[in-house]
């Protein structure tokens, strides 16, 4: 009879073991499956074979399981584009070991809850586009040896509790937007060995509690102050490229750490007090008494009379202006250079940024974030200032024509002339002919497109309230492109990708397809010569630019309707999104 109770007490035992193990990898199946929702964009299927209704995953590819097999214990996914969010779900993957995610296009934050995975050795998220701070939780991962978090996005200043990381060894830092002092004093002197190891035993703070560290990069951010002694162990190129109190010469310059433009802040503007003031404008139109609607037409005819003589003066100005010799089309013979007329004054109250500029804002351009035949689109930093990105025109210097030139100054004036809190921002242009460059420099909104917030999941992000949001602020920058401006201003492609966010969802209107658009029209007119072989205004291809105000309109719609219902503008299997509409109708 014991006997019987013991065997029934063991069965037991086995049974609620059998639960629980089949409970915990339920778990981490539904953190798997939650990371695999959050990325939008998979162009190499690697997590295709992610299944939910798979219960084991040790067979999933990047997945490792423990030698048991009951436990995830590595994801690895490196460089596969993979594009989306960090689930914050990973961290109930209790048993992960590492995690190694380097070379995609990951975007947003870092989760807090990453700090849970207690026997996490190496943490690699290097080589993304993670905005935002280091969560201090992450000085929670007791057994971290290894922490990449290079060629990011990052902001902030560095949390002081990473020194509390006791077998920390390597920490990538490098490419960020990290500002503040490197945390890291004692309270007396003492001396570092080659690997971080500390003759004293004085009350060390921060990185130099890690008495373990023996590899770390800090460069290429916007730290202050002066380098740690404790980390004095460590080559000057894990220091340069920031705004440390030396005279490296490797550090950044006194402009971009003093004196950057300050972050512009859009205007916000409450739309009942709007609709309110354009009442009252009304009322008090309608109310003008006939002398002053009289004087008004007097004044407007006078206005327009002194407009036409200044047309006709800069017109002959332009005439007797010097001119600027560009050949036309590239040739050896000199009979087939012609006259184009540059102004001078064009771009006179436009930002020129230096290469050189750039190149340091952009950490040597290695931040690509987009790319297509015509351009290359780098993501950069500026100290002070808003986050930028750039976009490098791909054209070699023997295949620029003057008709280009003059096109790019033109493009680079209509951009400039944007002013509404829904247009994304030119900040300038970068125009060298040693190296050959042409590049346009864009404000850069930092929670990403329209679209991956639409379509990276299930678009928890994305609440009614925040949709309407967008769709006003798109409504009225397109109200200002088409109505305000003089001429018009259209969006090249108006969709989902051309709409970016900031930290606050409010949508910016961007025109990264501009130069797409000058090579077109450059082929389209480039036999439109005058007569003399000179060009002093601007030609009238660029008219067309304006008059696709109807495009615009019509891109809007579908727009509407992809906010509205989450749908892409096509799917393969259900095709476009107007047809399905159309026959719900």
């Amino acid at each position: 009879m014991r006997s019987y109770a013991s065997l029934q007490l063991l069965s037991v035992f086995s049974l609620l073991l059998f639960v629980t193990c089949d409970s915990f990898a339920r778990d981490e199946v539904w953190a798997l499956t939650a990371f695999k929702e959050a990325i939008y964009e998979d162009p190499h299927m690697v997590l295709s074979s992610w299944n939910a209704l798979d219960a084991d995953p040790c067979g999933w590819s990047g997945i490792s399981c423990s030698f048991a097999g009951d436990h995830v214990v590595k994801i690895n996914v490196t460089g596969y584009s993979l594009r989306g969010f960090l689930a914050p779900e990973l961290g109930q993957i209790k048993f992960l070991q590492q995690l190694i995610l380097h070379g995609n296009n990951l975007i947003g934050i870092i989760p807090k809850e990453l700090g849970m995975l207690k026997y996490l050795q190496v943490l690699d998220l290097g080589a993304n586009q993670l905005t935002g701070p280091i969560p201090p939780e992450i000085a929670n991962l007791i057994s971290v040896i290894k922490i990449n978090l290079q060629s990011n996005g990052l902001t902030g200043s560095l949390p002081p509790e990473l020194g509390n990381l006791k077998s920390l060894q390597e920490l990538w830092l490098d490419r960020n937007r990290l500002q503040g002092s490197v945390p890291a004093s004692s309270s007396s002197d003492f001396t570092s060995s080659a690997y971080g190891m500390y003759a004293s035993n004085t009350n060390l703070t921060g990185l130099c509690q890690a008495s373990e560290l023996k590899v770390a990069d800090f460069s290429y951010n916007f730290f202050t102050g002066s380098i740690p002694k404790c980390l004095g162990y460590l080559p000057s190129t894990s220091f340069q490229g920031n705004c440390l109190q030396n005279k490296d010469p490797r550090q950044r310059s006194s402009s971009l750490c003093d004196h950057a433009p300050p972050v512009r802040t859009p205007r916000t503007t409450n739309p009942k007090q709007q609709h309110a003031e354009d009442l009252s404008n009304q009322q008090r139109r309608a109310s003008k008494p006939a002398w002053l609607l009289a004087l008004e037409i007097v004044t407007g005819t006078m206005v327009g009379c002194l407009f036409l003589i200044a047309f006709i003066t800069a017109l002959q100005r332009c005439k007797d202006k010097s001119s600027l010799i560009i050949p036309w089309k590239k040739s050896s013979s000199q009979k087939d250079h012609v006259t184009v007329y540059i102004d001078s004054e064009m771009l006179k109250d436009v930002v020129r940024f230096s290469r050189m500029e750039l190149e340091v804002a952009c950490e040597d351009f290695s931040n690509i974030i987009g790319s297509s035949p015509d351009s290359l689109v780098y993501k950069g930093t500026v100290k002070g200032g808003p986050e930028i990105a750039v976009i490098s025109l791909c054209i070699k210097e023997e295949h620029w024509t003057g008709y280009l030139e003059l096109y790019f100054q033109r493009e680079v004036a209509d951009l400039a002339r944007l002013n509404n809190e829904n247009a994304g921002k030119l900040l300038g242009y970068c125009s060298e002919s040693t190296p050959f460059t042409r590049m346009l420099v864009f404000e850069y909104a930092s929670n990403g497109t329209l679209y991956e917030h639409l379509h990276y999941g299930e678009g928890c992000q994305l609440s009614w309230t925040r949709r309407m949001k967008i769709i006003i602020g798109i409504a009225r920058g397109l109200k200002y492109f088409h109505a305000e401006l003089d001429p018009p201003f259209t969006i090249s492609e108006l969709n989902s990708s051309s709409v970016y966010l900031t930290e606050d969802f409010s949508p910016k209107l961007v025109d990264f397809e501009s130069w797409k658009s000058i090579l077109a029209r450059s082929e389209k007119n480039s036999g439109s010569i005058g007569g003399q072989g000179a060009i002093c205004v601007l030609p009238n291809s660029l008219e067309g630019r304006h008059l696709d105000v109807k495009g615009n309109i019509y891109a809007f719609g579908v727009l509407l309707l992809e906010i509205i219902s989450g749908r892409p503008p096509h799917c393969k299997d259900k095709g476009r999104l107007v047809d399905w509409v159309r026959n719900l109708l």
